[in-house]
């Protein structure tokens, strides 16, 4: 999925980071010479994201389905959600007191492991704890990755970079849902998970070397010896777990599971809390506003998107490659609007296309369920989605912008992962209110049925995951007049 750095000092190793000053006077580009093996070796790790994020999100409604899961398929989708919850915090404690290379290494490790897991699963509970698996390795790689770009590039390369990061997932955004659906057709939906560990070879090989140079050990003047902070990986272990649970009460649907929603309601309050800047959800401005704009929008914008493919599959009859494909172009345009905010023209600008993006992103939301109805096109979803993604492109890419800008050089790990609790929570939340009203709705019976139900009985369900997650990225809309701090 899913993933613009401003202005701020380069954070630095002790003895072993580039100096920023000194990468500033070389002049060159985030391909010049002694950064090209790097620059190459951390894209690459977003395109294997992006890869498994597209080729997964294709194969699901047939994995789900042949695993007699439909029921918990939103679940399968925030289990990811929930555990990257706790490998973020842990990313940026560790990232902070020795560096993001150990972050790094053990959360690709991680994640190929529970592809692998999730391939091979024989019953839904297995497959989602392939997920969980995958989450934690994800959350450990996004935010090392953000300490790297902080350290390792220059302040002037750091929307650069980050725009490339965007551009990583074009390539897998258009051959991901082809690919995964050719195969999930032909060979099966396992091959679809299993294939993608091959992938974590060449990241490995080009950017650990040069990460271990430029971007290794504490941040200077920090103690690599010092140990974590005990109390954040308490309050990670509490929002992981509490996550979990008001997941688990939204699929369950009954009187009961108002038992474990509370106990997780008791859980994620103070967790949250206690973890994201002070002020977030009360939108003050500056650093709080942005993190929180960060969750509205990613978990509006995903949790609409986890539904685009069984709504096309199951309501329209496209196959899953047809239903994934009508998603590829929006890689291109969450591409392009992460470039048009990289321009140095654009900077005085930056909350006005903020605030314009989010506007798009609802616009987008609203529009997909149209094709609920007979007489509106298909492809009507793949324009709208791709209006969308623009809108993303330029919203994301400028949170991690000012969240860097707005960051000491000390708070950095635990600002990125602040970011990006805020940005997987809301993906939890979200999937999770949005699976309870499409269950409620007879969304689980329309999902499992093989012939499709164009513009059935069950469209409520899904007019029910969209609608409101449009109103949310409205909200964030609003937030984006509040990114400035104040005076």
């Amino acid at each position: 999925m899913h993933l613009t750095l401003a202005t701020m000092s380069a954070l630095e190793s002790r003895d072993t980071a580039v100096p920023a000053d000194a990468a500033e006077k070389d002049g060159g580009g985030v391909l010049s010479r002694d950064r090209r093996a790097l620059s190459v070796g951390i894209v690459s790790v977003v395109c294997l994201i992006a890869f498994e994020a597209t080729a997964v999100g294709t194969a699901m409604p047939v994995a789900a389905r042949e695993l007699h899961g439909v029921a918990l398929y939103a679940f399968a989708f925030s289990a990811y959600f929930t555990t990257s919850l706790f490998g973020m915090v842990l990313a940026g404690q560790w990232s902070d007191r020795s560096g993001p290379l150990g972050a790094l290494t053990t959360g690709i490790a991680a994640f190929a492991a529970g592809l692998v897991v999730a391939g091979t699963a024989g019953a839904m509970w297995v497959f989602v704890l392939g997920r969980a698996v995958q989450g934690l390795g994800g959350g450990l790689v996004i935010v090392a990755l953000y300490v790297v770009v902080g350290r390792a590039y220059p302040e002037r390369l750091r929307p650069a970079i980050m725009a490339s990061f965007a551009a990583g997932w074009v390539v897998p955004s258009i051959v991901g849902p082809l690919a995964a659906g050719a195969v999930t057709e032909h060979l099966g939906w396992r091959w679809v998970f299993l294939g993608i560990p091959a992938l974590v070879v060449l990241p490995l090989v080009l950017a650990l070397p040069q990460i271990r140079v430029r971007a290794a050990g504490p941040v200077d003047g920090a103690d690599g010896a010092a140990s974590f902070d005990r109390r954040r990986i308490r309050l990670a272990l509490a929002i992981s777990l509490g996550a979990g649970l008001l997941q688990y009460a939204a699929q369950d649907l009954r009187w009961l599971s108002l038992v474990p929603g509370l106990a997780g309601a008791a859980l994620l309050v103070p967790a949250v809390l206690g973890l994201l800047p002070r002020g977030t959800y009360r939108a003050v401005r500056g650093l709080p506003s942005v993190v929180l704009l960060r969750g509205l929008s990613a978990g509006s914008f995903i949790a609409a998107e986890s539904f685009v493919p069984l709504m096309l599959v199951t309501q329209r009859g496209l196959s899953p490659t047809l239903a994934g494909f009508s998603l590829a172009a929006g890689g291109v345009t969450w591409a392009l609007g992460s470039w048009v905010q990289s321009r140095p023209r654009v900077e005085p600008y930056r909350e006005r296309l903020m605030t314009a993006g989010m506007a798009l992103v609802a616009a987008a939301i609203v529009t997909a369920p149209g094709v609920l109805l007979p007489s509106v096109p298909v492809w009507s979803v793949a324009v709208a989605w791709g209006f969308g993604c623009f809108g993303m492109g330029l919203v994301i890419s400028s949170t991690s912008v000012l969240l860097l800008k707005l960051s000491a050089p000390r708070d950095a790990g635990a600002n990125s992962a602040a970011l990006q609790i805020s940005d997987a929570l809301s993906n939890v939340v979200l999937l999770a209110a949005t699976g309870a009203a499409f269950s409620a709705l007879g969304g689980g019976d329309a999902a499992a049925a093989s012939t499709a139900a164009t513009g059935g009985s069950h469209s409520a369900a899904f007019a029910a995951v969209f609608l409101p997650m449009a109103a949310v990225a409205l909200v964030g809309a609003w937030v984006t007049r509040r990114l400035r701090s104040p005076e």
